[in-house]
């Protein structure tokens, strides 16, 4: 069942990365659904599950510390990239490779958390399962929007599209052989809900609004948070 669920993920991803390769004329409106969905993803997804997790061993302090952790070193992680760079092209490649691998690295953490449900109980896992299926579309958009937006060609926003579309298939089957601390994933949320916070407010956003209407652009990304809100709720319930 749970290899199953960790398959219709696979196809899920791939699915949201195809659309926003198919609607690359649109790149700024679907980058401002992106950023929207980004920032919902670490405000209506990550940030309460780190709380609710975290706070049975850390205090909301602690875990509010390593929000602002994974915000400024995903700040650092950017800025070495531009100043390490000798090439703007090249800089541009390397931050949308760093933004691809973050999201393929959470996409691997989601796989991982329906596998670990799952050991739980059978109805926890289908409620994880479902909230991962539901924003895993919007993954596979984001993904393909970093690599596009940085002057990535469309092989190349394929091949990071595929990677993220199997991460999640990656994780869970790394939960047959780990169990990850509770105390752990509190943490590990807590600092992706930075990272998060930096790419959508400090790099999608801008971009979707650069030197094209504002009116709709807007809309877009008020659409993304609405949509991640909504999943996060319907999956809650």
């Amino acid at each position: 069942m749970v290899v199953l669920i960790g398959i219709a993920t696979f196809f899920s991803t791939l699915l949201g990365g195809l659309f926003a390769l198919r609607l690359k004329d649109r790149l700024h409106l679907i980058l401002g659904f992106s950023a929207g969905a980004i920032i919902g993803v670490a405000f209506f997804d990550l940030m309460p599950e780190a709380l609710e997790i975290g706070t049975r061993n850390h205090s909301p302090f602690t875990i509010t510390t390593v929000i602002a952790a994974g915000f400024l070193a995903y700040l650092v992680l950017d800025r070495a990239v531009i100043l390490h760079g000798h090439h703007e092209e090249k800089d541009q490649l390397r931050r949308g490779s760093l933004g691809a691998g973050s999201l393929s690295i959470h996409s691997f953490l989601d796989g991982a958390g329906i596998g670990l449900a799952f050991k739980v109980s059978a109805g926890l896992g289908a409620v994880v399962a479902l909230a991962v299926l539901t924003h895993d579309f919007s993954d596979g958009i984001n993904t393909v929007n970093f690599i596009l937006k940085n002057k990535g060609e469309r092989i190349r926003a394929f091949r990071w599209l595929l990677v993220d579309a199997l991460a999640p298939v990656a994780g869970v089957v790394s939960t047959f052989f780990f169990t990850l601390e509770e105390e752990a994933l509190g943490l590990l949320f807590a600092l992706f809900s930075g990272f998060f916070l930096y790419i959508g407010a400090s790099d999608l956003l801008p971009e979707s609004h650069h030197a094209h209407p504002v009116r709709w652009t807007t809309f877009m990304t008020v659409a993304g948070m609405g949509v991640l809100y909504l999943v996060t709720r319907l999956a809650g319930i």
